[in-house]
C-alpha cells in the first residue's frame, strides 16, 4: 500500500521531522475530537486527515 501523502512530501513544508510530527499529531487530535462531538466522519484516519491537510497548505507548522 502507498500511502499519500508521502513524507519526503510532508518535510517540505517543515524544518525537520520533529517539527511535522507534532504538528501532525496535533492537528489530528483536533479532528478527533471534532469527530467525538458528532460532526461528521470521515472514511480516512485523523493522522491521514491531518497529513492531507498538511500537504495541502491548509495546516501551516510555525
Amino acid at each position: 500500500m502507498i500511502v499519500k501523502p508521502s513524507v519526503t512530501e510532508l518535510l517540505q513544508h517543515s524544518k525537520n521531522r520533529y517539527e511535522l510530527v507534532i504538528a501532525t499529531s496535533k492537528r489530528a487530535r483536533q479532528i478527533a475530537a471534532e469527530e467525538a462531538e458528532g460532526e461528521e466522519k470521515k472514511e480516512d484516519s485523523p493522522v491521514t486527515q491531518a497529513a492531507i491537510e498538511i500537504a495541502e497548505g491548509k495546516v501551516k507548522i510555525c
